[in-house]
């Protein structure tokens, strides 16, 4: 139970950031609907006047700054990404290339790691079946376990799930 707790959380850690973007666009949303009413309203109360070119060059207007809003963001985001780029170059300045390799090498070395000591174990595992004469079912059902294959899973769906929420 507690490795599919394990693979469950794993995944869903992958999709933390985006949780919380949903909750962000929810709130903007939210803001924009009622943003939205007020013009209706403003737009019946200026047809009620005939202002109805009035009307237009607000429309006009309003998709100016919703277009300036956007590329201020697109640009606010860019200016994140960079600083936060340049901020992890200033912690490598003065180290040896050896130093800021092993920096980046930290999580795949792990992961890859891990990796081939999983694949050690099944395959020896696998191989010792056999010279013992198990028959294949068997070495098959003590070696690919459920939990096995709960921590495979749970692996697996980290990696990858963190892949597919990071794309837009």
């Amino acid at each position: 139970m507690m490795t599919l707790f394990s693979t469950l959380l794993s995944f869903l850690m992958g999709g933390l950031p985006k949780l919380f973007d949903f909750f962000q666009d929810r709130a903007d949303k939210a803001h924009e609907i009622a943003l939205a009413t007020m013009q209706t309203e403003r737009e019946l109360a200026l047809r009620k006047a005939g202002l109805e070119a009035q009307e237009r060059i607000e429309h006009i207007q309003t998709e100016q700054i919703q277009i300036n809003a956007e590329v201020t963001n697109a640009q606010t985001a860019l200016a994140e990404r960079q600083a936060l780029y340049a901020h992890d170059i200033a912690i490598g300045q003065g180290a040896s290339q050896w130093v800021t390799n092993a920096r980046a090498m930290v999580r795949p070395a792990i992961t890859y790691g891990l990796f081939i000591l999983f694949a050690f174990v099944e395959i020896f595992g696998f191989w010792f079946a056999y010279h013992k004469e198990v028959p294949f079912e068997m070495a098959l059902d003590l070696l690919w376990d459920n939990e096995t294959q709960i921590i495979w899973a749970s692996v697996v769906s980290f990696w990858f799930g963190t892949q597919s929420f990071s794309k837009k």
